[in-house]
């Protein structure tokens, strides 16, 4: 994408814009995971400028300067940047904080910009964590997954679950402003009380925020492999029901209200809620531009995707030519699709507006799905469980 079309150009920003920064690697790949992320042996020599950890933060930033460049002189101030992956903390805090600058430089970081890491807990240490902070980062998210051991190897995670109050309690120390945790439930072998201590085990650390997933296996993966054998069962749909429910239960009690499907925030609803600003982004029709191998970017309608491996980026970016594979341009139609998906997902709720047929939402309504509150349709536990059922009912 070396230029962008007028008209996306013309309403670049209008509702937010951000950047996503992709770093693919990976300790070891864990047997769930289908993201674009790669092992030091699966790069081999890494010699490649941006296809190593020691060179990738360079190719970030020359790409930073080409979004410069494609966006023009329009203001266009980052209100969030997340670093995601991967695992973002292999690189070092220096080399993080470099994109950081390189984004305040090139665009300007809003006041109170919201500045997020990915990290696993074996992957920092205080001093890490202190270098991160004062280079700019302020919110950063640990993949703590389970407290149980069990379920962690089954998931390919190598980090002792004992780690993870110790790195909240680093964190705290280094005066990260949000910490938030990513649990997943429903894996093979995950016994109701097992999901139940890693609840309790997460909300002992006290945090800011928690995302909590349920387990999807994904073709393609070393997970799906061993389903396929037989070695594993797949995940069984009243058992996610179960574990979701009591993850609301247990998070709202703990004064951790809901604000999209999979994520709990302190103090919700208000104004001084814990959300993920970032994500918030992404669900409510914002801009952000994706750096890095495969990542995806979206600016007022114009949507596009990077080449995937490391190296076929790093030599984009070297040649200074555009690291994009492809594009598409949405149409009224797709994005009124896109609207209803993700709003929906919301505890703000969607606008009655947003629909072809605001009548669609009585059905809705009437099966104890959603609630009207207001102009917008907001839904209902029970709603929160069948949400992709509520999606297809609400659109033609």
């Amino acid at each position: 994408m070396d230029r962008l079309p007028d008209d996306s150009l013309a309403h670049a920003g209008e509702h937010g814009f951000g950047f996503y920064v992709h770093v693919p690697f990976c300790t070891v790949r864990c047997g769930y995971c289908d993201f674009n992320t790669y092992t030091a042996e699966e790069l081999g020599s890494g010699l490649v400028p941006g296809a190593s950890r020691t060179t990738y933060a360079a190719a970030a930033v020359a790409e930073v300067r080409r979004a410069r460049r494609v966006l023009g002189d329009r203001d266009l101030p980052v209100a969030t940047v997340f670093f995601g992956g991967g695992t973002p903390t292999l690189l070092s805090p220096e080399d993080l904080t470099s994109v950081v600058a390189a984004i305040d430089t090139e665009f300007g970081l809003v006041a109170g910009a919201e500045v997020t890491t990915e990290a696993n807990p074996d992957s920092v240490g205080p001093a890490a964590l202190t270098r991160l902070r004062e280079g700019g980062l302020n919110r950063v998210s640990f993949g703590m997954q389970s407290a149980v051991g069990h379920v962690l190897r089954v998931l390919d995670r190598t980090h002792d679950p004992a780690r993870v109050p110790e790195v909240v309690a680093w964190a705290r120390d280094a005066g990260f402003d949000q910490i938030s945790l990513d649990l997943i439930y429903g894996t093979p072998g995950e016994s109701l009380a097992d999901w139940e201590r890693s609840l309790d085990e997460a909300l002992a650390c006290e945090p800011d925020h928690v995302s909590a997933y349920s387990l999807i296996v994904e073709e393609g993966t070393a997970l799906a492999r061993r389903v396929r054998r037989g070695e594993l069962p797949m995940p069984d749909e009243d058992d996610l029901a179960d574990k979701y429910l009591l993850a609301d239960e247990r998070l709202e009690a703990a004064g951790l209200g809901w604000y999209e499907l999979s994520n709990w925030g302190r103090g919700l609803p208000g104004d001084t809620a814990a959300r993920c600003r970032h994500n918030l982004l992404y669900w409510q029709g914002g801009d952000w531009w994706g750096v890095g191998p495969g990542a995806h970017s979206h600016v007022a309608g114009t949507r596009w995707w990077n080449v995937k491996h490391p190296a076929a980026y790093a030599d984009r970016i070297a040649a200074d030519t555009s690291p994009a594979q492809d594009h598409e341009v949405l149409d009224e139609e797709t994005r009124r699709t896109e609207r209803v998906l993700l709003e929906v997902r919301l505890r703000s709720g969607l606008p009655l507006d947003a629909l072809d047929d605001p009548a669609r939402a009585d059905a809705v309504v009437a099966e104890g799905l959603a609630e009207r509150v207001d102009d917008r349709l907001v839904l209902t536990v029970r709603g929160r469980l069948l949400a992709d059922a509520v999606v297809r009912d609400l659109l033609p």
